[in-house]
């Protein structure tokens, strides 16, 4: 069990990431009770108010949980929730976790790389835009690549770790160790649409969300079949709550941009996304939520 003065040899001192939203948190959370000091930067104060709100609640919740020893407080001194991008400075690595839009992760990577020392790396939580794009658009893009985080960060056992062409082979066995550090298993992959996770999930989900559309069973029979046939811990629609309809939307556009139609959204995940209906962040997807 971990105590705030535990520190884990395999992680940089200090821990930047970009972006506080849900998952930038569970990053956050992930590497603070990993023995790391955190550094969050977001873009004004009131993101600044939601993201110390977000960790600090999860970070209470492993405390209470067992997970970690001493206190909340002890383990939330270690954190820094700030609009200043001049803190990065003090990072060995920063990771981008901001919505997956080209080019807001763009702008956002490059602000984060200008405030890198020479040693630090930088890496990206997309979790289907082109690594070796986004590279493109850096100084030093073989101190990048993909880490892929799974939502909720805090209970995910997997990070996908994504390698593109310039990726040094000294930052492919770092960044294994990393997850290792944080107590997660690393799958590695090459950049590819979707990588190896986002693919096969996505397609799994829109032909769950055509199956409900065309009225071939309900939601829940549709995630039974699945959670009980196939030993699925959670079904492609209630995932698909989980994840936010939005999210999935934007990588299911993006893989028809590259893969062709077979990713293409269905209507009604469209119609959904346009009703608010978000799944369990809006209080309403394919299932209701209190």
């Amino acid at each position: 069990m971990k105590h705030p003065d535990d520190t884990e040899q395999a992680l940089p001192q200090t821990i930047g990431v970009l972006g506080g939203g849900r998952m930038g948190s569970g990053i956050a959370h992930a590497f603070l009770i990993a023995g790391a000091r955190v550094v969050v930067v977001e873009v004004n104060d009131d993101a600044v108010s939601a993201a110390r709100g977000r960790i600090e609640k999860d970070v209470s919740a492993s405390v209470e949980r067992g997970k970690i020893e001493g206190t909340a407080g002890e383990w939330l001194d270690r954190l820094n929730v700030t609009t200043d991008a001049s803190a990065f400075s003090e990072c060995g690595l920063v990771v981008e976790a901001v919505p997956e839009m080209w080019d807001l992760k763009v702008e956002s990577l490059r602000r984060a790389e200008s405030q890198l020392h020479d040693d630090a790396w930088l890496a990206t939580n997309t979790s289907s835009m082109s690594v070796d794009g986004l590279a493109g658009e850096l100084k030093r893009p073989e101190r990048f690549c993909g880490l892929h985080f799974f939502n909720p960060v805090p209970a995910s056992k997997l990070v996908e770790v994504v390698l593109g062409r310039r990726t040094s082979e000294e930052l492919r066995e770092k960044a294994q160790e990393w997850v290792a550090g944080l107590g997660k298993t690393p799958v590695t992959v090459h950049d590819a649409p979707g990588f190896a996770s986002s693919r096969l999930g996505v397609a799994l989900s829109l032909e769950a969300i055509r199956m409900v559309e065309e009225g071939v069973a309900s939601p829940e029979d549709i995630d039974l079949a699945m959670t009980l046939g196939y030993k699925h811990p959670v079904g492609p629609l209630a995932l698909t709550d989980i994840v936010g309809l939005d999210v999935r939307l934007g990588i299911a556009e993006y893989l028809e941009s590259q893969l062709g139609p077979r990713f293409a959204p269905p209507q009604l995940m469209r119609d959904m996304v346009e009703r608010g209906e978000l799944g369990k962040k809006a209080g309403k997807g394919f299932y209701s939520y209190e």
